[in-house]
């Protein structure tokens, strides 16, 4: 295992939380999603195996691996860490989980470069039509974290090491090497920030944690046109469940109906009308 682990230079602790924050839901016998302030964290599998689907905002480590011990045991740890994507709310923890854990993590080829020093992310656009969120983005950590050898890309073949039965979906836009998990048996969708179930961008509703489909985070998409792509792609997958990165997980002819309200509606949902990211 590679010692040589670093957050970049601005990474701090975000002080927003939901009323949702500490909260955690089965959504299936094998899927536990929980909410860390304003980010959900999901665990897959069972005490014997299982793995932890990214890892939360920064400061939450403690949070986290006491989550995991009373969820499978003292002692307790993931096989893996596997990354939707690599935004500083979706590995603010993976420094200390990795060296507490010493588990490998896995994520798409295009992400490696922003999780191994090599590349930070585009600028948040805090000009983009929003709410509160979105203007406080600016303060958002941007720069590469560094995994070393620790990080490993995932199969190219579309398995999901240490996730039987899922596959990887590139479902780029909102990052580069953004990556959706999708189970063919029971039609799960582990969806990161593909689309999300709550209007991210507006602090009332990220607090309140109203339950609303909208596309990725407007504040950190760099890509729109791919981000309609992806979007498009998950709801011909037809999902019967759906895990997101914010918000609730939806499931049912609440799901289905909403995804094809998104697909059909996207520009009005999910497109801002202004931002510096908009072509």
């Amino acid at each position: 295992m590679d010692k040589n682990l670093s957050y970049g230079s601005d990474y701090k602790y975000i002080p927003t939380t939901s009323i949702g924050s500490g909260v955690g839901i089965s959504v299936l016998p094998d899927i536990y999603s929980y909410t860390v302030q304003i980010v959900n964290i999901c665990f897959v599998g069972n005490e014997d195996h299982f793995v932890l689907v990214d890892a939360g905002m920064p400061g939450s480590a403690e949070e986290i691996i006491a989550t995991t011990e009373e969820r499978f045991g003292q002692g307790s740890k993931p096989k893996a860490i596997i990354l939707t994507h690599g935004h500083f709310d979706h590995v603010g923890a993976i420094v200390e989980l990795i060296k507490h854990w010493e588990v490998p993590v896995y994520a798409h080829e295009l992400e490696l470069p922003y999780l191994t020093g090599k590349k930070k992310y585009p600028e948040p656009d805090s000009t983009v039509e929003g709410g509160m969120v979105a203007k406080m983005s600016p303060i958002f950590p941007n720069e590469p974290i560094s995994l070393g050898d620790n990080v490993e890309a995932l199969p190219s073949d579309g398995t999901v090491s240490q996730m039987p039965g899922f596959r990887w979906i590139h479902t780029p836009g909102h990052t580069e090497g953004h990556v959706s998990f999708f189970r063919d048996q029971d039609k799960t969708l582990i969806v990161g920030d593909a689309f999300v179930t709550v209007k991210q961008e507006y602090l009332y509703k990220v607090l309140t944690q109203e339950k609303e489909i909208s596309g990725p985070p407007r504040y950190l998409t760099t890509d729109w046109e791919s981000a309609r792509k992806s979007v498009q792609n998950l709801q011909t997958l037809t999902p019967n469940v759906a895990v997101t990165g914010h918000g609730l997980p939806m499931s049912g002819e609440e799901l289905s109906t909403s995804l094809q309200v998104l697909v059909n509606e996207f520009d009005k949902i999910a497109l801002p009308d202004y931002g510096k990211y908009i072509n």
